[in-house]
């Protein structure tokens, strides 16, 4: 594995490589992970949420099994390659610390994935969870309908606090996944981050763009004004600040590239 100075100076590399990638073909790779995260999403659900009675006497092991699939997102966007916003927000600071990039190239580079991200998330949403009716019964239907308000109906605040940690937590998935110099490595490396913040109920926004929309094409009582309000806006501010600030300007201080 890479130690932690050589990780920051991979990722200012990475970050610098990313301005490289013409606009469209990096709205494709931005939709690319849109679908992977709903991948997970919709894996994390099929699971997790066809077991109401381990949920009902043991939630802690259904949140366990629940996240224990999620990472297959990650996994995707890593190991096959996509753009995925929330792990851009840290990738890109180094290379800005280190005045490699400026800042019109991290904006267009998080603009651009963002849009890809949210209308991947929302295609896999509409076509492979509504269309297929995979959640059209007991107990999916419920669970589906009882994420999508319960994220739209907490506190803002909270959602914000939660979108830090989740973003902590998935650069440093990134980072690890870096770190490792073979692919078993870069599995497990992303697994217990990913498992972790799912398990622990952060706030992810791409994995929001999945879920909450999942949740309004099944009939759940939430507005896309809702969605958007009430958590989509906070939960991106936070992802933005627990990658940039948590992961992408801490270690750049750390492990400065010369």
């Amino acid at each position: 594995m890479l130690p932690p100075k050589e990780i920051v100076h991979t990722i200012a590399a990475i970050g610098f490589s990313k301005t490289k990638i013409p606009l469209n073909k990096l709205f494709i790779l931005a939709l690319l992970a849109g679908f992977y995260i709903g991948i997970g999403g919709l894996l994390a659900i099929t699971v997790g949420g066809g077991i109401p009675e381990i949920q009902a006497s043991n939630p802690g092991l259904q949140k366990f099994i629940f996240g224990a699939v999620f990472p297959l997102g990650l996994i995707l966007v890593v190991v096959a390659g996509a753009e995925l916003f929330t792990g851009n927000t840290a990738l890109m600071v180094p290379g800005i610390i280190a005045k490699k990039l400026t800042y019109r190239d991290l904006f267009t580079n998080w603009v651009i994935v963002y849009l890809g991200n949210f209308l991947g998330s929302i295609l896999l949403a509409y076509f492979f969870a509504y269309k297929t009716a995979v959640f059209s019964t007991a107990p999916w239907l419920d669970h589906v309908i009882n994420i999508g308000t319960k994220k739209v109906t907490a506190d803002t605040s909270v959602i914000f606090i939660k979108a830090i940690a989740c973003n902590w937590l998935v650069c440093l998935a990134i980072w690890l996944s870096i770190a490792a110099k073979n692919l078993s490595g870069k599995i497990l490396g992303i697994w217990f981050p990913i498992m972790g913040f799912v398990a622990m109920g952060f706030e992810h926004c791409v994995a929001n763009m999945f879920f909450i929309p999942t949740a309004i094409f099944y009939g759940a009582p939430i507005s896309w004004t809702d969605f958007m309000l009430n958590n989509l806006i906070p939960a991106t501010l936070g992802n933005i600040v627990g990658g940039s600030i948590f992961v992408g300007m801490v270690y750049s201080y750390l492990y400065k590239e010369a």
